[in-house]
């Protein structure tokens, strides 16, 4: 009897998180048709519908296919990278600190974006507004910045092994990471001539307003097969909570789970951040978040962390372009504005008090 008990009881217990998930979905494409139709053109439903299917080259068919949709589905897939990968980063560090954001990952990245823009010349201003950053080469940009975010990872991995990966001495060295990346890109700034320094500038905005269908095709097909990756490996961060002893005892290389999740983690980011500039907390209060309303099961935690990243990214988004429409501001902004009072209020209520301890 007591077997029964405890059977139904855990099955009203997963199915509460099935439930959440599925919530999470349908708020999600709730956002999406809203995203599609709000702006300083607004659309109505049927408006939004005979502009898709509609064959006739309409105004409102322009604004869907060329800005609004790639806009929807950028901050779609940029949440999820920045979410899943600090969710990701968390449970491999065992740190609940852990984000691309606080570990300097996002500073390095973004590094990597400007030494692309005034070495290589791979990205320029424009005089419209509505692409004021062109991407010559998206390939070159994407490229350096996963290099010298992966050296910020690398860096901050041997500092871990050397010193020990405590809490502490990866906050420590991501601070110090973040800071030396943020010296670097000032330095760029500082020898680029005008065009490269408003480049560089408007680049760590963190916003969505320059994407397009080929940097949005880009990015899913990094954020799609890294999402894949973690997905393959719940398990395996499952028992990596238990610490890296028992890991190791049934037979998971712990090494090369955390070695190979934090060059994925720093792609998925650094293709993000190569494309949109710094959008901070979505990595690290997300993930927070999610593991109070769902627990800290990988297998629910994953997939609920990139459609809370890709809710919480929309919306932020959503709130830029409509707050003083017609005027956009950046999503970055509305991102630390929302985040940094959530995190503390979480900090508060003690994030991670006992999963890390």
């Amino acid at each position: 009897m007591k077997k029964q008990e405890l059977r139904q009881s855990y099955g009203k217990f997963v199915r509460r998180k099935h439930y959440l998930i599925a919530g999470s979905v349908v708020l999600l494409i709730l956002l999406g048709v809203a995203g599609t139709g709000l702006g300083a053109a607004r659309l109505s439903l049927s408006e939004m519908i005979n502009a898709l299917f509609s064959e006739e080259s309409s105004a409102g068919r322009q604004i869907i296919l060329n800005i609004r949709l790639p806009r929807v589905l950028a901050a779609i897939f940029c949440g999820i990278a920045l979410s899943v990968s600090g969710a990701a980063m968390q449970s491999i560090l065992r740190n609940p600190l852990g984000s691309p954001f606080t570990l300097g990952i996002s500073n390095a990245a973004a590094f990597g974006a400007a030494f692309a823009v005034v070495i290589f010349g791979a990205g320029s201003m424009q005089s419209s507004t509505e692409d004021s950053v062109l991407i010559n080469n998206p390939y070159i940009i994407t490229l350096s910045a996963f290099f010298w975010s992966l050296l910020s990872t690398l860096l901050i991995l041997t500092v871990a092994r050397l010193k020990g990966a405590t809490p502490e001495n990866m906050i420590l060295t991501g601070i110090i990471m973040g800071s030396l990346f943020m010296a670097l890109t000032t330095g760029l700034q500082y020898m680029a001539n005008d065009v490269e320094l408003a480049a560089i500038v408007f680049w760590t905005f963190g916003d969505l307003s320059r994407a397009s269908w080929r940097e949005l095709l880009i990015l899913m097909a990094v954020v799609i097969p890294v999402f894949i990756y973690f997905i393959r490996n719940r398990w395996n961060y499952n028992v990596l909570d238990s610490g890296d002893e028992q890991a190791q005892s049934l037979g998971i290389r712990v090494n090369r789970l955390r070695s190979w999740g934090m060059v994925l983690a720093s792609l998925a980011t650094a293709v993000a951040v190569s494309f949109f500039g710094i959008i901070a907390f979505v990595g690290l209060v997300v993930p927070h978040i999610v593991r109070r309303l769902i627990g800290s099961d990988e297998r629910f935690l994953l997939p609920a962390s990139a459609l809370f990243g890709g809710v919480f990214l929309l919306l932020s988004d959503i709130i830029a372009r409509t707050i003083i429409s017609p005027m956009m501001l950046p999503v970055g902004i509305i991102t630390s504005l929302v985040g940094a009072p959530i995190f503390i209020f979480l900090l508060f209520k003690g994030i991670g008090r006992s999963q890390w301890r």
